[in-house]
């Protein structure tokens, strides 16, 4: 052999002639089963491979491959597994010279079969896989940096290459249950974990148990090849493992090669896989397959994986609720791993498949079919099935949205808020089948996608991240009549505004003697944080006030009322903004005493311990010891006298209250004359605190309690009209004494706030009421006006003169002759 190697060397152009000798010798040996002078013949073509890298090699390396495919084609284990290896060295070998007509279609399709053998013995089995695996190993190392070569990115190649990857991990069962576990922990594991850097290396390879693979400078010095055997301990490893390891190797240094252009010809085969061999419904292989190729592949490759995932949802948008929630479950998992990298510049489409599957899912759920005509013969739906799945998807979307800025987050909750069907007049819910509702359906659960993007929200300006037109739908949905409904709604505003996670803090009602265990965390209001509630705080106080209103109420609702108010005093409250919530609270206290809506028993109760809670928390935040002693004295004898009007005894299990709470003493309650007094003497605006807080009702407080904006204006006008300059008496001048100074000067600002409330209602009538309303009610000023403009243009505006121009009186003077300006007849060609 060493005789033979160095007549090659010194002989190049004899390399051909050698090559088809011993390729015919091993043809001969194959036909005749002299299987060891073939490996012989095949050790000899493996050195003179690895010796010699002259120009001629290419017509030496033809006779190699046919006969590495004349042993892969054997029927003989042996035969295919001793092919195999020498088309792996070969396969590590770097050529000097390109190759314009090599072909590797053959050795593809024969190790993508191997990878599938179903040989009886199954020490043998796992043999020939293995050698598959190491083939297909070899043919992508071979050709996917050689632009020459077959475009091993094709389809063609890739849907056998990574199904046959794929089988392997797949039956992973077969192997030991060690090996089982191993590959479970390799498939948490990041790319970087099997990547190293060695020397001046050109590409890199993933490391393995069973020695590293040099290319580059370092695999050949002088015209001669390194031949670099494995250590025993090596060899040893690289003898224990399985093919499903070997399989997870390959798909990832296939992955890692990948560039922009491939990863969709990579990727689609790997969801026919999961189609063809039903794998989404156990879900389990489908998401560790998707780990290793998010780990994978480059990060910024990522939101290709991710769209490629969601075109194949829409593809599979009438396949079974457990195929389309398995989709899901992985989209999940790839978003969170994606986090690092890009969901992708289409992020609110992303949003928007998703929500499209949600509105399919309710209609499959309502209809019973994912046929819409109900046609005979269509698959039946599980509802159980549905929810499951509308419950993933949902799921989804809190995982996307936790891996965007802040920015993009209020985007997406402004783009799901726009989606969910909120009532109006003209547009009524109608049920598709008793006690469901198809519009009911999409709102719960498109407000169960907003709580979950709101989830962990956190932003610096809230006046950016929460427009009005994000916050007015949003605070409308709180006076909807469905309990659930208003619920979502109130939850997803605590999450909105809890910016230091002190949520949990207040799961429960309870009137905390020291809100120092609370460890909570405050920061000061911001100037921002100012702005905000300058511009919204009266659209949040009335919503607040109408919700406490609300006779359907229980104890989850008034859980999150109390949030949402705790929540404002920690993060947006100055000194202004306490002064109103506590305005408020004392008004919900008058509404629980007064009773106008007649609300069940336990529901003024619930609203007196809402009360009771809130001072509690708020006289402490404020240090005010006057504040602070008042509340406590007036918690204290409602210990003795009434605890029903305590949270400690309404918000439990089993709720004790009373039915007459008409009378409740003075004692038990929080006197508004009483805490102006207190808090005035620390600074507070005491006229502001001593002024009733009156919520201004709108519109679109009530649906079924509109008033007309047309009666509103007409009584305006009606009042303009009286105070005309035309009917006004002139009144006696009043007499200016220091009393009425005194009095101008203490009602200005009740007057002023007064008169700033009135300009903005009829603001808010014009932008909130129904088109046809404003309408008809401009259309009645329009007439009005026209025929005040005519009397007036009858009175100053003369006709013009004729055309025909003056005629002569019967007295000589000139006279104007004037008809209309309706009755004249002009030209033809005058253009009026």
């Amino acid at each position: 052999m060493e005789k033979l190697t160095f007549y090659a060397l010194s002989a190049p152009e004899k390399l051909d002639r050698i090559g088809a000798y011993l390729s015919e010798r091993l043809s001969r040996d194959v036909s005749r089963h002299r299987y060891g002078y073939v490996c012989i013949a095949m050790e000899a073509l493996d050195q003179l491979l690895m010796a010699c890298h002259c120009q001629s090699i290419n017509l030496f390396v033809e006779s190699f491959l046919k006969m590495v495919a004349k042993l892969l084609e054997s029927e003989k284990p042996n035969l295919q597994i001793l092919g195999t290896n020498s088309f792996v060295k070969f396969a590590n070998i770097e050529e000097d010279t390109p190759s314009y007509h090599r072909s590797y279609d053959f050795f593809v399709s024969r190790f993508s079969e191997m990878c599938h053998s179903s040989y009886e013995d199954m020490e043998i089995r796992t043999k020939i896989r293995m050698a598959g695996i190491k083939g297909l190993q070899g043919v992508v190392r071979k050709t996917v940096n050689d632009e020459l070569q077959a475009n091993i990115w094709d389809p063609q190649h890739m849907d056998k290459i990574v199904p046959s990857l794929l089988y392997n991990l797949q039956n992973i069962e077969e192997t030991e249950s060690p090996v089982g576990s191993m590959y479970m922990n390799l498939c948490a594991l990041p790319v970087s974990s099997f990547t190293i850097v060695l020397g001046e290396a050109k590409t890199w390879q993933p490391q393995s148990t069973g020695g590293i693979i040099l290319k580059g400078k370092g695999a050949v010095q002088g015209g001669r090849a390194l031949s670099r055997s494995p250590s025993p301990l090596q060899s040893a490893d690289k003898e224990k493992e399985s093919p499903a390891e070997l399989a997870e190797r390959c798909l990832r240094e296939l992955l890692g090669r990948a560039a922009y252009g491939n990863i969709k010809n990579a990727i689609k085969p790997v969801l026919m896989h999961l189609d063809n061999h039903s794998l989404w419904e156990p879900k389990v292989f489908a998401i560790q397959c998707f780990k290793i190729i998010m780990y994978s592949i480059q990060p910024q490759h990522s939101h290709l994986v991710i769209q490629q995932l969601l075109s194949h949802l829409d593809a599979n948008s009438k396949s079974a609720a457990t195929v389309r929630a398995g989709i899901v479950e992985v989209l999940s998992e790839a978003a969170v791993i994606a986090a690092t990298g890009s969901v992708g510049p289409t992020v609110l489409e992303v949003f928007n498949t998703l929500l499209r599957q949600l509105r399919l899912s309710i209609d499959y759920e309502l209809t019973g079919s994912y046929d819409s005509a109900g046609n005979v013969g269509t698959k039946i739906i599980k509802e159980h099935e549905e929810r499951m799945f509308q419950e993933a998807v949902i799921k989804t979307i809190g995982s996307f949205a936790s891996t965007l800025p802040a920015y993009q987050r209020s985007e997406v909750m402004l783009f799901i808020m726009g989606k969910v069907p909120l009532p109006s007049m003209h547009h009524p819910m109608e049920p598709v089948k008793p006690g469901e509702n198809r519009n009911r359906l999409m709102q719960i659960m498109l407000l169960k996608s907003l709580l979950q993007v709101s989830l962990g929200f956190q932003c610096s300006n809230m006046l950016t991240a929460l427009p009005s037109s994000f916050l007015d739908p949003l605070l409308s949905s709180t006076l909807m009549e469905d309990a659930e409904l208003r619920l979502f709604v109130l939850e997803i505003l605590v999450s909105l505004i809890d910016r230091h996670d002190n949520r949990h803090k207040f799961s429960t009602i309870s009137t905390v003697p020291d809100i120092a265990v609370l460890k909570l965390k405050v920061d000061k209001c911001s100037r921002q944080d100012t702005l905000f509630m300058k511009k919204h705080s009266q659209q949040l106080y009335r919503h607040i006030y109408l919700s406490c209103n609300d006779p359907c109420n229980v104890q989850a609702h008034y859980e999150a009322l109390y949030a949402l108010l705790v929540m404002i005093s920690i993060e947006l409250a100055n000194e202004e903004v306490v002064v109103d919530l506590i305005r408020l609270v004392l008004a919900v206290q008058d509404l629980a005493l007064n009773n106008e809506d007649n609300l069940p028993a336990y529901n003024r109760c619930a609203l007196h311990a809402l009360c009771a809670a809130y001072l509690n928390l708020i006289s402490q935040l404020t240090t005010v010891p006057a504040f602070c002693q008042h509340i406590h004295e007036v918690i204290e004898m409602r210990k003795k006298e009434g605890p029903y009007l305590l949270p400690e005894d309404i918000f439990v299990e089993k709720p004790r209250w009373s039915k007459s709470v008409d009378q409740i003493d003075t004692e038990l309650l929080f006197l508004q004359s009483k805490v102006s007094e207190v808090l005035g003497g620390s600074g507070y605006n005491s006229d502001r605190l001593s002024t009733p807080y009156v919520p201004q009702l709108t519109d679109e407080d009530r649906l079924s309690k509109r008033k007309s904006i047309g009666e509103t204006i007409s009584l305006q006008v009606e009042v303009e009209s009286r105070n005309s300059p035309e009917k006004e008496e002139k009144a006696p001048a009043e007499e200016i004494t220091f009393e009425t100074l005194k009095k101008a000067i203490v009602d200005s600002v009740a007057v002023e706030e007064q008169e700033r409330e009135r300009r903005r209602q009829v603001v808010e009538k014009f932008q909130k009421a129904p088109f046809e309303e404003i309408a008809a009610h401009c259309g009645a000023r329009a007439s009005l006006l026209q025929s005040k403009l005519n009397q007036i243009f009858e009175l100053t505006i003369r006709p013009p003169p004729s055309p025909s121009g003056t005629i002569t009186a019967a007295y000589g003077q000139p006279q104007n002759h004037s008809i209309p300006v309706y009755e004249m007849k002009f030209p033809d060609l005058c253009v009026y």
